[in-house]
């Protein structure tokens, strides 16, 4: 991620201008670390920006399954998000799992206010829920959320089921077509991701409704993980916080969470989970010196490439 996330300039404190952007994230706490705030914070904070974290409510989950939520009263959410963004400007706001129609209808509210912020806004897949919640849910996400929204980031299955539930094609749906269903309540752009392709391969696309505007493959991993999607849409909005133009920002972020499955670990008994951190893996030199070697460790991933700034160019 950027250097500036490894090697702080003594110089630089206290300088307003070295600050990092602020990035505000309205996301569930999750226990097991898999998901939800743990995943924003750490993604973000790798790519060097500082997030606003509303904690929106609880999973009551393992590292296998997630068994309940808990949400937190719309009050309390709006209260917190509101406080935060009196106080500090922020660049980008991720919109994860927020737990009920309420807590939506305070966020769509609270987006409108700061309608200049681009907005990033993960749907995962919540088929773990009481399908009268679900729908609700959904509908309300739709509705309120989505005309809010710059970029909707979401497994191809999921949003497949979720935007386009009367398919009716022999194909599934390409990347495009989401694009366009996804439009048609606001959204300029979609990143569908997990995409099955032949040979044990998987596609992610950056599609607007006219075009696809970027794409990446991946090998498939044999594994099955946790908060990857979390993980893609943090860092997708702290790479735009930084000033990174949409398609940079999708490849860095896509690069970002390859590499973090790919260090991926399995503290529990379930799902392996993504190691966003993997870049803070420290090699003890031959003189026995600490320090971080991005490069260093054999079968560890490299370090992501130094970003360039381009010019903004999402949606505001």
């Amino acid at each position: 991620m950027p250097t500036s996330t490894f090697a702080a300039d003594p110089s630089s404190a206290g300088d307003e201008s070295a600050s990092p952007a602020c990035v505000m994230s309205f996301n569930a706490n999750d226990p097991s670390g898999a998901g939800g705030l743990s995943a924003d914070v750490t993604a973000m904070a790798s790519a060097g920006v500082h997030a606003l974290t509303v904690v929106t409510g609880a999973y009551y989950r393992d590292s296998a399954e997630i068994f309940d939520h808990f949400a937190f009263d719309e009050e309390a959410v709006g209260e917190q998000a509101r406080t935060a963004l009196e106080d500090m400007p922020v660049a980008a706001i991720k919109v994860g799992f927020v737990g009920s129609p309420e807590n939506i209808a305070a966020i769509a509210e609270i987006a409108t206010d700061y309608a200049e912020v681009p907005v990033i806004a993960y749907m995962p897949n919540l088929s773990w829920w009481d399908e009268s919640e679900l729908d609700n849910y959904l509908e309300a996400f739709r509705d309120l959320i989505l005309p809010q929204t710059t970029v909707l980031v979401g497994n191809h299955s999921t949003l497949w089921r979720w935007l386009l539930p009367d398919w009716s094609g022999e194909r599934s749906p390409n990347a495009r077509e989401i694009a366009k269903a996804a439009a048609e309540y606001g959204v300029p752009y979609t990143l569908v991701t997990g995409i099955s392709l032949p040979e044990q391969h998987i596609d992610n696309v950056l599609a607007s409704p006219v075009t696809v505007l970027f794409s990446e493959k991946f090998e498939h991993f044999e594994a099955s993980f946790a908060g990857a999607g979390d993980t893609l849409s943090a860092a997708l909005t702290a790479l735009l916080a930084t000033g990174l133009d949409l398609q940079s920002a999708t490849a860095e972020a896509l690069s970002y969470l390859d590499h973090s499955l790919d260090a991926g670990f399995q503290p529990g008994m379930g799902q392996l989970l993504p190691d966003r951190l993997f870049w803070a893996q420290a090699d003890v030199d031959d003189d026995d010196t600490p320090g971080l070697d991005l490069d260093a460790g054999e079968g560890k991933p490299p370090a992501p490439p130094t970003f360039e700034l381009p010019p903004h160019g999402t949606k505001q």
